[in-house]
């Protein structure tokens, strides 16, 4: 229980209209989850506009009202902002006692990598000994303890209790993704960086940011707010990597596979089950694969060196980390063809994970590629990821992913158009997901390759709007035993 103005932020201009004396309970951003004592904020969204809900929340016991405007006469106070979306993520600090300010919170954003540098970071400091949070697009943990996730980033209110709540479990660290929405919705305002990294950026979510440099600027908003005593760490090697830290107080890094960096790390082997990997001269095995993972690896040695842990230690540790799920996971069927499923959904993922898997085979076997592009996304990548596909696999299904309110024959068509001509024999289109997966399987030979990308570790596949089981890795599984 917190009176309101004790939780009114000091680096947010505000007007207060009413008693700013009141209790408040609990923080509420949506209006049917408001009870007797909460605090509701108005927040307007790009479908729907929280002060269409101010007369529902007051109705349902909100105490007081954070707005940009007052749109109803009432007794209860509203604090009135000019931007609602900033000053909820600072007042959920301060009503959480300011969470992110008691732990070293970490943060990653790019285009791919994400998921498996906060993953992996997490792993490997619960390895050192430390008791770490995870805020991820697979989950969210506290310690070994795991939460759903839903979103890669929750809203300010969501993520301000659950780093309450790794404070109170006497957690000393959090990882957690941040996507380029959540930067631009705000939903990180007020939170307290020890350390920002940038992994790479590639063409994706243009549906939502409309041209490419409204999501490269949203990305570089995350380092123009890092403080002074914070650090940054980028990846070099990406041209975009600098633009990060222009206009930023913090502490700068770098790290690269190739341009002079203060972190550098070169691939001295690798095959379908790790690599090789020289960091900073020294040699370990890594259970990942391909290029990719190599700045994903040391982007994470160079992130928990910059923390202050012994490098030795944290080499021992991070070659013993096992795959994240779902991002190039290795399976094999007992006819002997082998598996490989990756959450591959942009056209520079897609060619990442191809281009690995042809540095690796011999090229006396087949590379066929499952693909499908989600509904209701960027539809200007679906010709560019089947093209990809086409270049670089041997055979090409393409399929469906999370269609969810769209045609899933719709997109398969915006998806060919991307086909070259002289690769149209290779390319099949079957819409049943399971049936693609099945069909690559009857195809294949023993030692031939089945990339299934596009899911990786998601469980379910949304149709009509509707979540129907679903796991990549189980189908294959179990069609390749039922073709056996």
């Amino acid at each position: 229980m917190k009176l309101l103005r004790d939780i009114l932020p000091q680096t947010v201009a505000y007007k207060i209209v009413g008693d700013d004396s009141v209790e408040v309970l609990r923080l509420e951003l949506d209006s049917r989850k408001v009870e007797p004592g909460s605090l509701f904020f108005a927040i307007p969204g790009t479908t729907v506009d929280g002060h269409d809900f101010i007369d529902k929340a007051i109705e349902l016991g909100a105490v007081a009202i954070v707005a940009e405007r007052q749109t109803v006469s009432s007794d209860i106070p509203f604090v009135l902002v000019d931007d609602a979306a900033q000053a909820m993520g600072e007042i959920a600090s301060a009503f959480y006692d300011y969470p992110s300010s008691k732990l070293k919170l970490v943060g990653f954003t790019g285009t791919n990598g994400k998921t498996t540098v906060a993953t992996l970071l997490h792993e490997l400091h619960q390895k050192l000994g430390y008791k770490a949070g995870l805020i991820s697009t697979v989950e969210n943990k506290i310690g070994i303890e795991v939460s759903p996730s839903t979103h890669t980033t929750p809203h300010a209110i969501a993520i301000n209790k659950l780093l309450g709540d790794m404070v109170a479990a006497g957690c000393t660290h959090c990882f957690m993704e941040v996507s380029s929405h959540a930067i631009h919705q705000k939903r990180i305002a007020g939170l307290k960086y020890a350390l920002a990294g940038f992994t790479n950026l590639s063409h994706d979510h243009l549906d939502y940011h409309k041209t490419f440099a409204a999501y490269r600027d949203a990305k570089k908003t995350l380092f123009n707010q890092l403080p002074a005593d914070a650090i940054a760490l980028i990846n070099k090697d990406d041209k975009n990597g600098m633009v990060m830290l222009q206009n930023c107080k913090a502490t700068k890094y770098t790290y690269a596979l190739h341009s002079g960096s203060d972190f550098r790390a070169r691939i001295l082997e690798h095959d379908f089950r790790g690599m090789l990997l020289e960091i900073d001269r020294k040699e370990a095995w890594y259970q990942l694969v391909g290029k990719f993972n190599a700045y994903n690896v040391l982007s994470v040695y160079a992130t928990t060196f910059l923390l202050g842990e012994d490098p030795d230690k944290i080499i021992t540790a991070l070659s013993s980390l096992n795959p994240v799920r779902g991002r190039f996971e290795y399976v094999s069927s007992p006819q002997g063809i082998i598996g490989i499923v990756d959450y591959a959904h942009t056209p520079d993922a897609l060619k990442n994970v191809l281009e690995t898997i042809n540095g690796i085979r011999s090229k006396n076997e087949q590379l066929i590629t499952v693909v499908g592009c989600g509904g209701n996304r960027d539809h200007e990548k679906r010709p560019v990821m089947a093209e990809v596909s086409a270049q670089l696999s041997d055979r090409v299904i393409l399929t469906s992913d999370n269609p969810r309110t769209e045609s899933p024959e719709a997109i398969l068509a915006d998806m060919q158009t991307g086909v070259p001509a002289q690769h149209f024999k290779k390319v099949l289109k079957i819409t049943d997901r399971e049936e693609a997966i099945k069909t690559a399987i009857s195809i294949a030979e023993p030692n031939d390759i089945i990339l299934i990308a596009g899911k990786g570790h998601e469980t379910y596949q949304e149709i009509k709007g509707v979540k129907h089981p679903f796991d990549d890795k189980q189908v294959f599984t179990k069609n390749a035993a039922l073709l056996q």
